[in-house]
């Protein structure tokens, strides 16, 4: 291999590397990480990608080297030698090490996602066929109860109507938490397996009927994010979204004084018609 052609495939490489680790918004990588578990989980995916990067060029470098300077038109004869313990003890150890290298952060991480402890809102969200129910449980906006269903019209789903921006990815009621807060989200489904799952969270969690499972985020930046069931719960799996909207804690404040307001008229409102249909 010429000079000129390894130093064009080393900067091929270097620029795919460099492109891997800060293209984060690519359609073709993870979504922006917006919580301390999901950076891990990005950083440690990088990580992975550059060992099997520098795995790949190792051995298919020795390999092209071994057929085009040992191949037998060049005058090379096949050599006949027996195993080496030591070779086998290298290429033993090398790959413990590699795991061990990467196994590390990865459990350090497994074990930071699992503390739901302290948390300042918890929220239960319960899978249905085919929308999901929030109730807060804890927290500033305990109380609040909804149901959040795909906002996406027939007209689009069946290509009569130009589709949305958030095709397929917007819903009636929003999941509303406060900025730097912990979250903490009990997960569990009335019919069949659903999963909530949050890609910038990091969070993904299968939601199974009789059980109550766990999860938590922390987001510093107000916004809107977007997830999905991502188990196949069946025909209508794909058109159950799920929207978090982030808010300034200020904003989040105003918005759980809003809703109470409003369930409180709703209670009364109720409690006059069953009055009123008592007293006929």
């Amino acid at each position: 291999m010429s000079g000129s052609k390894l130093m064009a495939m080393l900067s091929s490489v270097l620029i795919l590397g460099f492109y891997s680790s800060v293209a984060v918004s690519s359609k073709y990588n993870f979504q922006d990480p917006q919580t301390p578990i999901a950076q891990q989980t990005y950083d440690q995916h990088i990580m992975a990608l550059w060992i099997c990067l520098v795995i790949f060029i190792g051995v298919f470098g020795v390999m092209g080297y071994s057929i085009l300077k040992h191949r037998k038109s060049v005058g090379y004869k096949a050599a006949n030698f027996h195993h080496s313990t030591i070779v086998e003890f290298i290429w033993t150890a090398i790959p413990v090490l590699i795991l061990v290298a990467m196994s590390w952060p990865a459990t350090k991480t497994v074990i930071e996602m699992k503390d739901t402890s302290e948390s300042d809102i918890t929220i239960k969200a319960t899978g249905y066929q085919w929308m999901w129910g929030y109730d807060y449980i804890q927290g500033e906006g305990e109380g609040i109860s909804f149901y959040s269903q795909l906002l996406t019209s027939q007209d689009q789903i069946r290509n009569q109507s130009p589709k949305g921006e958030n095709y397929l990815l917007e819903v009636n009621n929003r999941v509303v938490v406060p900025a730097g807060k912990k979250i903490r989200i009990l997960m569990t489904a009335n019919d069949v397996i659903h999963a909530w799952w949050v890609p910038a969270f990091g969070v993904k969690q299968d939601a199974i009927p009789g059980y109550i499972r766990d999860a938590w985020f922390t987001v510093e930046k107000p916004g809107v994010y977007r997830g999905q069931c991502a188990e196949l719960c069946g025909k209508e799996h794909g058109f159950m979204p799920i929207v978090v909207e982030v808010m300034e804690p200020e904003k989040y404040t105003q918005w759980v004084a809003e809703n109470h307001k409003s369930a409180s008229a709703s209670a009364v409102k109720t409690a006059f018609v069953e009055n009123e249909a008592a007293k006929n």
